[in-house]
């Protein structure tokens, strides 16, 4: 195995994450007089909070997509390496690869959450989530597929049943798509079949308490969940989930079991913290919360190691009033500013005050023209808060001529309604066509059998 050794003159920073809490942290520290390694076991930044709209169709997976290696360019202290970290030797101060070991002498953890489905881990496959890209694409295969397969089905029964769409969890990811497969039903497919008329879609949003968008005041919740209904969008409250088999969800209100059939379920309601935190907690004996996420304290370090951060979804910093920060981009965005500003204290010999996150507020697209924004000044509801919702996430997307194709993307589907990025793809949609997006129409059966007959 290789030690790659580092100028020891400078400090040596290894960020492992190229998630917004390691890209910020290492643009902070670009001018920074140490050596940065930026490990990720992709080669590029995903911007997570328009990942619905690849799901839908709206974008390409490029458009949200910015490589690492161009971000960091003309960062002449930042390498990036491609690569996964199998362990962390804390005394030894070492990250681990399965080809190499990189040493530090400051560690930044950054590696974020992936879905949780409590404990009911066979329902990974029945109801995928939305973290990663390859997430967008199965989940844009399974809902334009669903279209392509109720237009072939003869059976009314499970032609409902193709067009009859679960998101479990009504947070700004289950929103966002619920809205978005609305619009899809509704406006953008209309008139692109035959056998079919789309608006006869159902959409199902299941929340486990007692409101959508719960981390929004009241009121916007109450807005947000009038404004899904406008659109045809059943959102259902104090609903949880029991068990998901056989294109069944089955949910519990109350004493009341219902079931629901249904060939596209999406998930949306849980994260746990990525196995680093669990590695972490086996290496140095810091407590991990039931999620998974790893207890940090007020600076952002972990008990007993003043040189190991984690910050983003991994992490649970709750000292500011006693709940977890919740996993969204501002969060991470500000905790790593805040670690790369630290670290250039601590070489001069200063500090800095403990971490205190600055809440700018969440926001929710619903549909066209429709949002909620709750800041912490002002609450907008509607066409104003669409517009904003709008320029938030063009400031946020890291490179300029990314920024560009959004805002052209975006311009061309408002005008025209049409979504270029409707692709089936992937070797599961090449296997769907050859089996007839894997239930054969009933009439197709009969034939079949006729034939088998005369043969």
């Amino acid at each position: 195995m290789v030690v790659v050794h580092e100028n020891n003159e400078l400090h040596n920073v290894v960020i492992i994450g190229g998630g917004f809490g390691g890209l910020y942290t290492a643009k902070t520290l670009a001018k920074a007089n140490v050596n940065v390694t930026l490990i990720d076991k992709r080669n590029f930044h995903l911007f997570q909070p328009l990942l619905y709209q690849v799901a839908t169709g709206t974008l390409s997976p490029s458009d949200i997509s910015s490589p690492l290696r161009a971000v960091f360019r003309k960062s002449k202290n930042t390498k990036v390496l491609l690569g996964e970290v199998n362990d962390i030797d804390p005394e030894a101060k070492e990250v681990i690869l399965r080809d190499r070991i990189i040493p530090y002498d400051t560690l930044i953890v950054a590696t974020g959450a992936n879905h949780s489905y409590y404990g009911h881990d066979n329902w990974r496959p029945l109801a995928p989530g939305l973290k990663i890209v390859e997430d967008a694409i199965e989940i844009r295969r399974r809902i334009f597929s669903a279209f392509e397969a109720a237009e072939k089905e003869s059976d009314p029964e499970l032609r409902r049943a193709w067009l009859t769409f679960v998101i479990v969890g009504a947070g700004p990811t289950g929103v966002e798509l619920a809205g978005a497969i609305s619009e899809l039903a509704y406006k953008t497919l209309n008139d692109d079949f035959r056998n079919i008329d789309t608006s006869e879609t159902k959409i199902l949003l299941l929340q486990g308490g007692d409101r959508i968008l719960p981390h929004m005041v009241p009121k916007l919740s109450k807005v947000a969940k009038v404004s899904l209904e406008k659109l045809g969008v059943d959102t259902q409250t104090n609903t949880r989930v029991t068990n998901i088999e056989n294109d069944i969800v089955t949910f519990k209100q109350g004493d009341q079991v219902q079931e629901i059939t249904s060939k596209t379920i999406l998930w949306a309601a849980g994260v746990k913290g990525s196995a680093l935190g669990q590695v972490l907690a086996n290496r140095t004996g810091v407590e991990c919360d039931r999620s998974g996420r790893v207890i940090v304290e007020p600076d952002l370090t972990i008990k007993g190691y003043k040189n190991i951060f984690v910050i983003g979804d991994l992490g649970n910093f709750s000292h500011q009033d006693g709940k977890p920060l919740p996993g969204v981009a501002p969060v991470a965005k500000q905790e790593g500013e805040y670690v790369a500003k630290l670290i250039k204290k601590r070489l001069q010999g200063k500090t800095l005050p403990q971490f205190r996150y600055n809440d700018v507020g969440s926001l929710a697209m619903i549909g066209k023209n429709l949002a909620v924004v709750d800041l912490s000044f002002i609450k907008l509801q509607g066409f104003l808060a669409w517009i904003f919702w709008l320029v938030v996430h063009i400031y946020f997307l890291i490179e300029f001529d990314t920024k560009l194709l959004v805002v052209f993307q975006w311009a061309w589907n408002y005008l025209t309604r049409s979504r270029r990025s409707r692709l089936i793809t992937g070797r599961e949609a090449f296997e769907d066509a050859k089996t007839v997006t894997n239930d054969v129409p009933s009439t197709t059966r009969k034939m079949q059998d006729t034939y088998k007959v005369g043969v």
